[in-house]
């Protein structure tokens, strides 16, 4: 005899995907346990599932009296699942929010871009002071000296070269994009 499977997709709640609490999926649950006395609602959660590592749960309904009578606290019973992914079953999981190539050719609003230029411009600058500060202070000393006298101070050179390289990838991904527009609008 085939088995019917059913499917929807119900609501997650913010505690545990697992929960069968809120009433939407509750009365989804008791729909689909009326339909077919042997249903069970299988649940993956989105949120935990990450990296390959799903987190899936199955359970049931209680009929409220039968868990009172049981001494049971909840209206619902886990059940145990054991599954196995193959390894394309994997890959295609880990390339679920793997950015598109066309992912770098969408251009930010011209004037959140101008700000964050501007912003990022002033780091700079801030950064550059304190960079030639640092090169004045520590000109003549040694460098096991400096290794230690520099512990638990943010290195301005680092951040410097940071600021530039994601503003110099931010102004040529924008550039390149606006060229696109304007080429084939």
């Amino acid at each position: 005899m085939p088995e019917r499977v059913w499917a929807s997709q119900l609501p997650i709640p913010r505690r545990r995907s697992t929960s069968p609490q809120s009433p939407f999926s509750k009365c989804s649950i008791t729909g689909f346990e009326a339909l077919n006395r042997r249903a069970v609602a299988v649940v993956v959660d989105p949120i935990q599932s990450v990296k390959g590592k799903v987190v899936i749960d199955a359970f049931r309904l209680i009929n409220p009296n039968t868990a009172l009578i049981h001494g049971l606290n909840r209206n619902y019973y886990s059940l145990a699942v054991n599954f196995r992914m193959n390894g394309l079953e994997e890959k295609m999981l880990l390339n679920l929010h793997k950015k598109k190539w066309t992912d770098g050719l969408t251009m930010r609003q011209f004037d959140a871009h101008s700000k964050t230029n501007e912003q990022t411009l002033q780091e700079m600058s801030n950064l550059a002071i304190k960079y030639n500060n640092a090169l004045l202070e520590d000109g003549d000393a040694q460098p096991e000296k400096l290794a230690i006298a520099n512990v638990g101070r943010a290195d301005a050179k680092k951040h410097l070269e940071e600021h530039v390289y994601n503003m110099m990838s931010s102004n040529i991904a924008q550039t390149l994009g606006t060229v696109l527009d304007t080429v084939a609008f």
